[in-house]
């Protein structure tokens, strides 16, 4: 059985010494995925266009997909399981005349770093969605 895909936006970026937050959601309901500070960082490097002196891991990625020909289609979180949330990055490359389509299990933080670098759409599940803890602003 096919599940539901729910479009989600990245809303924002929350930075702490100990852990990022990364807000995500629909326009009814927003969620929280917590993360690495480092994953913060390079989003937020992201957001302001700063400056970085080498290439972050996301970069590195963008530049290998680049040279493969490889085009970063989209984003899906699939599963919840207590706070851990998981995700599938979706890689398209044509080779002559046959298109590949690769579907690879990453963290979530990676791939919202990747969607929003290549302007990518993100989904999750419907159940996925529902068992979320919604935020407030």
């Amino acid at each position: 059985m096919q599940s539901e895909l729910i479009p989600i936006k990245f809303d924002k970026v929350m930075q702490s010494k100990a852990y990022t937050v990364v807000v995500l959601g629909t326009d009814e309901k927003k969620f929280a995925i917590y993360t690495e500070p480092n994953v913060g960082k390079s989003i937020q490097s992201y957001l302001t266009e700063a400056e970085i002196a080498r290439p972050l891991t996301h970069d590195l990625m963008n530049m290998i997909f680049q040279g493969l020909e490889i085009k970063v289609k989209q984003v899906v979180i699939n599963d919840i399981q207590d706070t851990i949330y998981f995700a599938r990055l979706f890689l398209e490359q044509k080779i002559g005349d046959i298109l590949y389509i690769v579907e690879i299990d990453a963290r979530p933080s990676d791939c919202i770093t990747l969607a929003l670098t290549n302007n990518i759409p993100v989904f999750c599940t419907r159940e996925v969605l529902e068992k979320t803890v919604p935020i407030e602003e």
